[in-house]
Formats: C-alpha cells, sequence, structure tokens
C-alpha cells in the first residue's frame, strides 16, 4: 500500500480508526472494485496521503467485505468519505470530486501550508483589498505546493480585479478538466468575461445616452450590463438584461437570459438579488 494508506477491516476498525484518530484524523474511503469512480477517487487519496506525509492515515474500507460497517456509517453510495477525529465523523463527502474539491475537504480538518498561506490570503483581501498582499501569500502558496489548483483560481480571481485579464486567463486556462468544471472556476471564469466584454465597452455615460435616446439600443443595453458586473453594481446590471428580454427574447440567441444566468451563477446562486431576479425573469418570459 502507498504510504499513510491502510486496508481497515471490521476486525481492526476500532483499533486502527476510533483509537488512531485521536492521535491524528483517520479519513476512511469506503470503496468496491467494481466501482468506478472509486478507481477515480482513490488514488487521489492515496497520493494525498502521501503528501501529507502522517498528517492523516487513509483507511481504506472494502464495502462489500465490510458490509456492518457500511450500515453502521450509513454509507448509501461509494466512494463515501469520512474523516474521524477523536473517534467521531467530523466531515464527509460522497463522489469522485477533483483533486482540488479534496484538498479542500482534507483542509477544514488538516489544512497544509498552502491551504493556510491561502486563506489567509483570500481573508485579508476579502476584508482589506489589498491586492499586493494577497498576491504575495499566494505566491508563498504556489511555491508550498505547485499542484494545488486552488491557489491559481484564487490568483485568477485577484488578477481580474486589479486588470491583469490576460494572466486571469492563463491561469484558468492551465487547470486540469475536472477543475474547469468546478462552480468556483466557473464563477471566475464568467467574471473575467464580464472585465472583457466591459473592457471592450464604451464608457458608461454614452451609453446611458444611446439607451435613452433609443430605448430599444439593445446592444448599448447588454454593454452597460456587462459594465455593471465588472464593477460589482449587479443590481443595475440585471436590470438591464431583464429590460433586453422584455423587449426582444430573440436578440443574440438569446443573450440577455443566458447573462442573467451566469450573473446568478457569480453570485453562488443565492441572496434576495438573485431569487428577486429569477422570479421576474420568469415573469418576462410568461
Amino acid at each position: 500500500m502507498p504510504a499513510h494508506t491502510i486496508e481497515v477491516n471490521e476486525s481492526n476498525f476500532q483499533q486502527l480508526v476510533i483509537d488512531a484518530s485521536k492521535d491524528a484524523p483517520v479519513i476512511i474511503d469506503f470503496w468496491a472494485p467494481w466501482c468506478g469512480p472509486c478507481r477515480a477517487l482513490g488514488p487521489v487519496l492515496e497520493k494525498l496521503a502521501a503528501e501529507y506525509a502522517g498528517k492523516f492515515t487513509l483507511a481504506k474500507i472494502n464495502s462489500d467485505e465490510n458490509q456492518a460497517l457500511s450500515a453502521q456509517f450509513g454509507v448509501r453510495g461509494i466512494p463515501n468519505v469520512k474523516a474521524v477525529v477523536n473517534g467521531k465523523v467530523v466531515d464527509e463527502f460522497s463522489g469522485a470530486l477533483p483533486e482540488g474539491r479534496v484538498r479542500e475537504f482534507l483542509a477544514r480538518i488538516i489544512p497544509s501550508r498552502a491551504e493556510e498561506l491561502r486563506h489567509a490570503a483570500m481573508a485579508g483581501y476579502a476584508s482589506n483589498q489589498d491586492a499586493k498582499a494577497a498576491l504575495a501569500l499566494l505566491v508563498e502558496a504556489a511555491q508550498a505546493d505547485s499542484t494545488n489548483e486552488l491557489v491559481r483560481i484564487d490568483t485568477a480571481d485577484i488578477f481580474i480585479d486589479i486588470g491583469k485579464l490576460d494572466e486571469a486567463r492563463k491561469l484558468l486556462d492551465s487547470l486540469s478538466a475536472l477543475v474547469k468544471m468546478d462552480a468556483r472556476t466557473n464563477e471566475v471564469t464568467a467574471k473575467l468575461q464580464f472585465a472583457c466584454a466591459a473592457v471592450e465597452a464604451p464608457d458608461a455615460t454614452s451609453l446611458n445616452t444611446r439607451v435613452a435616446n433609443n430605448p430599444d439600443d439593445l446592444e448599448a443595453r447588454l454593454q452597460l450590463a456587462n459594465l455593471g458586473v465588472a464593477r460589482k453594481d449587479y443590481g443595475t446590471a440585471l436590470e438591464q438584461l431583464l429590460e433586453i428580454v422584455r423587449r426582444d427574447r430573440k436578440f443574440r440567441d438569446d443573450i440577455a437570459r443566458k447573462t442573467m444566468l451566469q450573473v446568478f451563477s457569480l453570485l453562488g446562486n443565492q441572496g434576495s438579488l438573485v431569487s428577486d431576479y429569477r422570479r421576474k425573469l420568469a415573469s418576462a418570459m410568461n
């Protein structure tokens, strides 16, 4: 078995998982040989167990051969991963997650040096908007772990805010296929698209003049929406997009509705603004 990975069954479970978790976290991987997603996730977990070098132990449990343990832990589908600390399950996930998401899971239990730096960078940036300080910490995080793709995503996010759009695009393009499908990546990618569109748009004053002179100038409304998102004025952006939907649903292949969905995604698909404009959009489409 790879370093810091062990096979566990019902006879040694108490010793190798419950008792051992009082000294260091134990990550249980419920799997089976026939399970395709298990075969995808297993090597990721084993790689990280070796990388963390004893900060946690990976306990692999064949759910077919240890059905009593699977039932005891409420395993309804595999792969199913549970973190045990001091004899108790403190966190878990199901399905084959990409490495970046697994790292996030582990960071909640055993933060790596890179994750500690990444979290410090983004927490500091959220509170004081000091891009230079945040990027310096992210550089340290990348040096600590060059494979941590979450560091690249966060760096790209800040690059967009300070106008380094080409650099942000290169970082997002460098991500693995699985990570490119992650919700966080989609959020930052959408943010980049809006920022690029805003750079190419005329200034807001001239666009507002065009709309005032011709309320059916839908291209001007779309450009105003892009500017609004780039400036984080999401209410103004959504209002312009909603007006396009009301005036011409087919404009540029339904781009206004599609762009509204991108904005919702950028806002995490939650909050009063999202729910309000989802309702307005549904009403406009009836």
